[in-house]
């Protein structure tokens, strides 16, 4: 029987292997590790791939959106709006600088409903936290434009979302701050956790790399109470081999999700959408189903694993069961919580696996 994964990273590192090895061999005789050359040139690299001003490397995609919460002067009382089916990172984020997840459902492309959003502003919203949900950019001129007319800050969750696009504009650079993780599995993974938080303020660039810092912005001088958040330099490295061949790899993504979307005919799947104006680089691809349960036992039968993004959403976890939300009022996002599944989707992925997985979702009844 195969064994298809819903995701492998081995093959997108011996496609580049000479190339990672050398990197990571070259910095580990620079006998610099923190904070060296190859953090602050791939800050500059990214940057500039994005669009924005400035990039400060960190540990991972919670601390670069814990740290933008927390440099935007978000706290105690002060009510940040975000999409109640995203991963809980991006509710953790606010949680940990005490200020009030406001969840809101999400539209028919998984990313935050802009219609909803006004419903929920109160004297004391102060932010938009925008989740690029499995890589398709959200409408971002008309989230901007809200934000706009009711004064409120914008941080993007683009963690899943590198190198999508908005019109041609790449996601990142609308926000008044944004957020990247690098986490092995996505599309611009590192070989560990790592993160980064990009914009186009640099007073907001200078307080990230201040506060990620222990608050220090000069060694041993401390302007307040910070955190240790820092991307090393191998994770840097090797991060500027990859982001090297970003586009290649995104492109490999869309031919795999293409071919999903032309070749997949079952009337009892939903397919994923993009939205007009959006582009998606497609971190998962998402089918939708009411009979999911079925599916999976199905596909793993067939020897495809699957993964599901994600089954419970964040206000129904353990962890915010204080705050006492009914899961009646978000229907949409208990819909979507019941019946989303991801197949398969990698870099790597062979022509033969991938028509196995769709003739036997064809053939599923």
């Amino acid at each position: 029987m195969r064994n298809i994964q819903c995701n492998r990273l081995d093959l997108a590192f011996k496609k580049y292997q000479k190339e990672y090895e050398d990197k990571a061999l070259e910095v580990l005789n620079s006998a610099s590790y923190i904070l060296g050359n190859e953090c602050s040139y791939f800050e500059k690299e990214f940057a500039s791939y994005l669009g924005v001003r400035f990039c400060s490397g960190v540990a991972s995609g919670l601390d670069a959106l814990r740290i933008a919460v927390h440099i935007l002067g978000l706290g105690k009382g002060d009510e940040v709006i975000v999409q109640a089916n995203t991963f809980i990172a991006s509710v953790l984020a606010i949680s940990l600088n005490n200020a009030t997840p406001v969840f809101v459902e999400p539209d028919e492309y998984n990313n935050i409903s802009v219609e909803r959003i006004k419903e929920k502003i109160t004297p004391n919203t102060k932010a938009i936290m925008v989740v690029h949900l499995y890589g398709q950019a959200s409408d971002m001129d008309s989230i901007m434009q809200l934000a706009l007319d009711y004064n409120l800050k914008v941080i993007e969750d683009c963690a899943q979302a590198h190198g999508a696009e908005w019109k041609g504009r790449k996601v990142g650079t609308f926000g008044d701050v944004a957020c990247f993780s690098f986490y092995p599995t996505k599309n611009l993974g590192a070989f560990g956790d790592g993160g980064a938080i990009v914009t186009n303020d640099k007073t907001l660039d200078q307080k990230a790399k201040c506060y990620r810092n222990y608050g220090s912005d000069k060694k041993y001088h401390y302007k307040e109470i910070g955190i240790n958040s820092r991307l090393d330099e191998i994770q840097a490295g090797l991060l500027r081999i990859k982001l090297s061949h970003i586009e290649e790899l995104i492109d490999e993504r869309r031919i795999v999700a293409n071919s999903y979307l032309r070749n997949i005919s079952n009337e009892r799947i939903e397919l994923p959408r993009v939205r007009e104006n959006a582009s998606s680089v497609w971190h998962q691809f998402v089918i939708r189903t009411s009979e999911r349960n079925d599916l999976i036992k199905y596909l793993n039968g067939k020897g495809i694993n699957t993964i599901i993004h994600y089954p419970i959403p964040p206000y129904r976890s353990e962890a915010y069961l204080y705050m006492g939300i009914d899961e009646n009022d978000f229907p949409i996002t208990e819909s979507y919580a019941s019946e989303v599944l991801s197949l398969p989707i990698y870099n790597g992925i062979s022509t033969d696996d991938l028509d196995y997985v769709i003739d036997a979702i064809n053939e599923w009844k």
